[in-house]
């Protein structure tokens, strides 16, 4: 049986999160054995149900938040060394320093790394000194880690290029938002809706932080909306206080709201018109397959090469530029849920993003990377080193 293991910082909500506890549960079922490293035992979106065997960090009620990727890579390695994992599953860029340290502490004898990159390798929206660095970085990762999942074939040439990797290391895998049966239950919501009223409601979903770039749709709902339009914010983070101050003084503090981390959202879905994101980087931002699931219209900036994409060139949603608001509101303005495709064609689309399509995929993927381990290991490799080698990863 193929032993993963996959790492996270916490149960906060997250996109990236949120799909390696969904592919762990499917994985589990498939007869894979992942095991979930977790630094720290906290957040809201903790399952009612864990898909797998857990190993947490956390030592007593002590919050190792503000260091919490330092925190990672002490303990992870001792964890490695005692599983003896198959392959280690890099769940998405955040946890891409983890992963590199792995590699440089435990050498040739650290597992097959399969790490999947969940956001926009262009970062447009660093500081022009600071490129050369994070190209530096990029180009590392190609180097450490020993295969990539894009999630979209655009995405895959793009990594290709960013990290010098050859594109046979690199699999393009769309990223598993939904399941099927959430797909019919999103479709359904509509049914469930209240009675039209006045003015239009407006959608969006993220952390609130500086990656979603909010005060962008902020700006662009002030200039466009009616005295009955509304827009929600759902999700938590650090830049609340700023986001309501900055409503505050755009005026339209009365009409946006800021419910927090909300789950289900089956209610917020039902009742939206429009979904907006606004992001100023992503990587296959899931929340879109629900948006088309959902049936609501759809705007979208060009955060993401996966983005043109998912929409279809269009076909399920505006795309407009990045931290552009004339764009941005000149298309929230226009947007028309009288104009969403069919059910039926919604469907068929959301259905290449699910976990059913995804989970055997990477499980062959990740079989195939064990594989190949197993037959490059030579005597010197970790799980055939002599024990004074094994005693001495022991303790690190």
């Amino acid at each position: 049986m193929l032993k993963v293991m996959i790492f996270l910082h916490s149960f906060e909500p997250g996109g990236v999160e949120r799909v390696a506890f969904r592919l762990a549960d499917a994985w589990t079922r498939a007869g894979l054995v992942p095991t979930m490293a977790l630094g720290r035992a906290e957040g809201a979106a903790a399952p009612d149900c864990l898909p797998c065997r857990i190993e947490v960090f956390q030592r007593g009620t002590f919050s190792t938040r503000r260091f919490e990727t330092l925190w990672m890579i002490a303990n992870l390695p001792r964890l490695v060394i005692r599983e003896r994992p198959d392959i280690l599953f890099c769940a998405g860029n955040t946890y891409a320093v983890v992963a590199a340290a792995l590699r440089l502490i435990l050498g040739r004898q650290c597992p097959p790394i399969l790490a999947k990159v969940s956001n926009d390798l262009d970062r447009r929206d660093l500081p022009r000194p600071v490129r050369p660095l994070y190209g530096l970085w990029l180009r590392a990762q190609g180097r450490l880690f020993d295969s990539f999942v894009a999630l979209s074939p655009a995405m895959q040439a793009q990594i290709a290029r960013a990290t010098g990797a050859d594109r046979r290391r690199i699999a393009s895998i769309e990223d598993p938002g939904l399941t099927l049966a959430e797909i019919d239950r999103f479709a359904a919501l509509r049914d469930g809706a209240e009675e039209p009223r006045p003015g239009r409601r407006f959608l969006a979903i993220g952390r609130l932080a500086l990656q979603k770039n909010f005060p962008l749709l902020l700006h662009a709902f002030a200039r466009i909306a009616d005295a009955q339009d509304q827009l929600v914010i759902l999700g938590e983070g650090p830049e609340r206080r700023r986001l309501e101050r900055l409503a505050e003084r755009l005026g339209i503090l009365d009409r946006m709201r800021l419910p927090g981390h909300v789950d289900p959202m089956d209610g917020w879905w039902a009742g939206a018109d429009i979904f907006v994101l606004s992001s100023d980087y992503e990587g296959l931002p899931a929340v879109l397959v629900e948006a088309i699931a959902a049936g609501t219209a759809i705007v979208a900036t060009d955060c993401s090469p996966a983005v043109a994409e998912l929409l279809d060139k269009g076909r399920f949603g505006s795309i407009v530029p990045v931290r552009n608001p004339d764009a941005l509101a000149a298309a929230m303005r226009t947007a028309d849920r009288a104009q969403v495709p069919a059910p039926a064609d919604r469907h068929r689309w959301c259905a290449r993003f699910t976990i059913e399509r995804a989970a055997p995929l990477y499980a062959d993927l990740m079989r195939r990377l064990a594989a190949e381990a197993r037959a490059n290991r030579d005597d010197a490799d970790f799980f055939g080193a002599p024990d004074e080698d094994r005693e001495r990863w022991r303790h690190l």
